[in-house]
């Protein structure tokens, strides 16, 4: 196993990190679970089911730390995808400022131990080893095989049922920096960052945009669907602010899910568009928008999600001469409900349009959040309403009184009307659309309440 290669820590926060690595299938991801204290990465009996880097907060004694669980060291793996892995859990050992090496008790010592172990020793970090799935009288009995290792200290856990933990973590935290890295008034938590979710159908290059926007290889990229099984959180910049990039397995058809991690992966994915505030959906520019596109785009947009359509491998549909503006208006035709969401073309294999695309988003995410002064909301209605009156309802006018911003993430908007319910839904539809336009909010989904002009009474002093 040959050295880390070096890189920059992609984090916002400035917390210590603790990595996780061993062999496939040892309760890497099970311990993982047990910290950050969610079922966040997938645990299966198939070896190699966690393949990418999955980060978390998690706490211990009073200290934050950030956790990282990774694809397991196989040295002698077959096949290009195990050899990515491989290579995912030595850039996360460059990271962490504590490793923490995972053996199998149930399974015993295995001669890939030994080769895992040796490069470990020469690591210029605290490097822990604990034997994990040590929950029996029985299975303690195998502790002592792995003395065989020639290490001065083994710890005796068991990740699914908490037992040996506390041991193990009081003894890891006493080796996190000191400092104002480690104060709590002064890091910035994850939890506090935007979160980006990169969603979209299998292979579509979701994976690819991730490893270009951070610059390093995050999540392992195969040619097979479905390569990124799970949903993967990782401390991002989007133009200097700090934001939780959320790259997620392929959303597919339930039809096609067998096996079931995919199946697993698959509502994983779905929640991580209800995790994200802004929703990048990576659409397969070769074979265009689909029915499914669709579906995950409706969702994303009843959730209140800030949208961005990326139109992938632009590169080699531009080579066959479509024209872009041709393109994104039979987009937005078939999209129709998603007529405010902007568009980017992107090549995120060469890189072409990423740039822009972030400019985009930024933008999105500035309307997202905005605050409108309640001045400016009723100019602004007061215009609209006399640009184009509400259709008449049984011969009597529609009369909007007053309104105020009363939400962000995504701005929502209280008018209090005469006749809430007799406002047609086209002219709702109009109220958004200039209310959008009037307000500076180009891109921003907007949520409209319709009150009557009673409970306005009843709530203002």
């Amino acid at each position: 196993m040959s050295q880390p290669s070096p890189v920059t820590r992609p984090r916002a926060s400035k917390l210590p990190v603790l990595a996780i690595v061993g062999r496939p299938n040892v309760g890497k991801s099970t311990l993982f679970n047990k910290l950050v204290g969610e079922r966040k990465a997938i645990v299966d009996d198939q070896p190699g089911v966690t393949r990418d880097r999955n980060y978390g907060e998690a706490q211990w004694a009073g200290k934050r730390f950030l956790l990282i669980d990774t694809g397991g060291l196989e040295s002698n793996a077959d096949g290009n995808l195990a050899e990515r892995i491989q290579e995912q859990s030595r850039f996360a050992l460059s990271e962490a400022d504590v490793i923490l090496f995972l053996l199998d008790g149930k399974s015993g010592l295995n001669p890939l131990d030994r080769e895992a172990v040796d490069p470990l020793r020469k690591v210029s970090k605290p490097v822990y080893f604990a034997v994990n799935k040590i929950d029996s009288r029985q299975r303690a009995d195998n502790l002592y095989e792995f003395y065989a290792l020639g290490l001065d200290h083994l710890f005796s856990i068991s990740a699914e049922h908490g037992l040996g933990l506390s041991e193990l973590l009081d003894s890891i935290v006493e080796h996190f920096p000191e400092g104002e890295d480690t104060d709590q008034e002064h890091y910035e938590t994850v939890g506090a960052s935007l979160r980006v979710a990169i969603v979209g159908r299998p292979n579509v290059g979701k994976s690819t945009l991730v490893n270009r926007l951070l610059g390093f290889e995050r999540s392992v990229v195969d040619a097979m669907p479905g390569t990124t099984r799970d949903s993967l959180d990782t401390p991002f910049a989007l133009k200097g602010d700090p934001c939780i990039l959320v790259d997620t397995a392929g959303i597919r058809r339930k039809a096609r899910i067998e096996h079931r991690v995919e199946r697993f992966s698959v509502s994983r994915a779905l929640r991580s568009v209800d995790r994200g505030d802004l929703v990048i959906h990576v659409i397969d520019g070769v074979e265009g928008v689909t029915d499914q596109d669709a579906q995950i785009l409706s969702y994303a947009r009843q959730r209140g999600k800030a949208l961005v359509l990326a139109v992938n491998k632009w590169d080699l549909v531009s080579r066959a001469g479509v024209d872009a503006r041709a393109y994104r208006d039979r987009l937005y035709h078939k999209l129709s409900f998603l007529d405010y969401v902007p568009v980017s073309f992107i090549s995120a294999a060469t890189g072409h349009g990423l740039k822009k695309m972030l400019e985009i988003a930024s933008h999105v995410v500035g309307a997202y959040r905005r605050k409108i002064q309640t001045s400016a909301v009723n100019q602004a209605l007061q215009r609209i309403v006399r640009a184009h009156a509400a259709p008449l309802t049984q011969g009597k006018p529609v009369k909007f009184y007053y309104g105020t911003q009363t939400g962000t993430c995504p701005p929502a908007f209280t008018l209090f009307v005469n006749t809430p319910r007799a406002v047609p839904e086209g002219y709702q539809r109009y109220l958004t659309h200039q209310l959008r336009e009037n307000l500076g909010l180009e891109y921003a989904p907007i949520r409209l309440i319709l009150r009557p002009r009673r409970e306005e009474k009843r709530k203002r002093p």
